[in-house]
């Protein structure tokens, strides 16, 4: 039977995926070689079966699965990794046809959650979502869920009577509901303070490994963990920044997304993915270096569809400007900013265009303020920013932030 392994030693893994047609199979595959990778599986193989539908028993035909055990002996592999959601039944039939350990991508992305997630609610989210892909898969799985710790899609609750431990699962989610619905109070109370307080966001959304830590880290010196690997970081990190025009906005890098998220996923982390909902402006980035960067931006589209995003207005940040093929043929516009976040190029356009396309909240204006108003450049100050000032023969002559309350006032004293 299959052995355990240390999380420091890479599992010798063959990717496994049944083409139905539903959609781009090879596509999907390298994305998973990338995801076993992140999760410190060494691909060593992989199969790819065209058929017109899954075997409701084991996924892929029964022939192809005696090839496929024939290649793991020969490979010497010790995990298979399915690019589909299997069943309980399903990964329990394949067990004893393969012997050697198998997971779904559903696991797997999982699993990588597991180990990325550092803050409380990051953590909650992640068990959150794997007790709800556990519950209704206990049936059929035999002893598959009893193996603790010790490899790629262990981590985890194991299994000991099949009603207890349906019993024990439900009780864990309504506990982790109740403690991230307390989370998500205190995060709503901090988005309405922040409104209340005029503080402008810019939430930074895109498909996993595109930059966005990297762009956030080169901005602000943040600090983040900037790895080249799929969901580096999960949890959420925010900074101010100062536009040209003298306001300051708050980035918040949010967690990256992926083709076929799970939905388990996205419902745990939706309170997280809810920054961009909440957001002033998006900064959708994507890897301008990808061949696949239309349709990883059509997957961030839809999410943030689904989030209610729609009127919010949003810049394509074109990164990895250093490492695409033919930069030239890039148009940019009054919404869409070619960068490297890495050679740290491009950051002036993209805050102008930040600048240009958040919605007006101050200006900044030049005004001479007669002595006699002098209580006026208190008010501005009160409620924006005043960077200079000068005493004149006339009044004083200040370079100041102006709040919008008080931009038609301020109209009298432009100089």
């Amino acid at each position: 039977m299959y052995e355990n392994k240390t999380d420091d030693q890479p599992v010798r893994t063959v990717l496994a995926c049944v083409d139905t047609g539903e959609f781009d199979a090879e596509a999907s595959l390298a994305e998973l070689a990338e995801l076993a990778a992140t999760a410190n599986a060494e691909v060593v193989g992989e199969v790819l079966q065209k058929k017109q539908s899954y075997d409701p028993a084991t996924c892929m035909g029964a022939g192809r699965l005696e090839e496929l055990k024939e290649q793991l002996e020969a490979l010497e592999a010790e995990l298979v990794i399915f690019d589909h959601e299997l069943s309980g039944v399903q990964v329990r039939n394949i067990e004893q046809i393969l012997d050697v350990r198998v997971i779904d991508r559903t696991t797997l992305i999982l699993d990588i959650f597991a180990q990325r997630a550092r803050t409380k609610e990051g953590k909650l989210q992640v068990e959150l979502a794997q007790q709800k892909y556990r519950l209704p898969r206990l049936t059929g799985m035999g002893t598959a869920l009893s193996r603790l710790g010790g490899g790629i899609g262990t981590r985890g609750p194991g299994e000991t009577k099949l009603e207890t431990d349906k019993r024990h699962i439900r009780k864990r989610i309504s506990a982790l509901e109740d403690e991230l619905e307390q989370l998500k109070k205190h995060r709503d109370f901090s988005r309405s303070r922040r409104k209340k307080d005029g503080v402008l966001c810019a939430a930074i959304v895109g498909y996993t490994n595109v930059g966005k830590s990297t762009l956030l880290n080169a901005l602000t010196d943040a600090g983040v963990l900037a790895e080249n690997k799929l969901f580096a970081t999960l949890d959420i990190t925010s900074r101010s920044i100062e536009l040209p025009d003298g306001r300051s906005v708050l980035l918040i890098d949010t967690v990256g997304l992926i083709r076929r998220l799970p939905h388990d996923l996205v419902e745990a982390f939706k309170s997280t993915l809810e920054e961009a909902a909440s957001a002033d402006i998006i900064l959708n980035v994507q890897d301008l270096s990808s061949p696949e960067r239309e349709e990883q931006a059509q997957v961030t589209e839809k999410l943030l569809n689904e989030l209610g995003c729609e009127a919010i207005p949003k810049i394509q940040v074109l990164n990895k400007a250093d490492a695409a093929l033919y930069p030239d043929t890039v148009f940019e516009d009054s919404q869409t900013v070619m960068i490297s976040a890495k050679e740290r190029t491009g950051f002036d356009k993209l805050l102008r265009c930040i600048t240009e396309n958040l919605p007006e909240t101050a200006r900044r204006m030049t005004l001479l303020v007669p002595y006699d108003k002098t209580a006026f450049i208190g008010r501005i100050r009160a409620e924006g920013k005043v960077f200079a000032e000068e005493y004149q023969e006339n009044g004083t002559l200040i370079d100041a932030l102006v709040d919008v309350k008080l931009i038609k006032e301020a109209q009298q004293y432009i100089c």
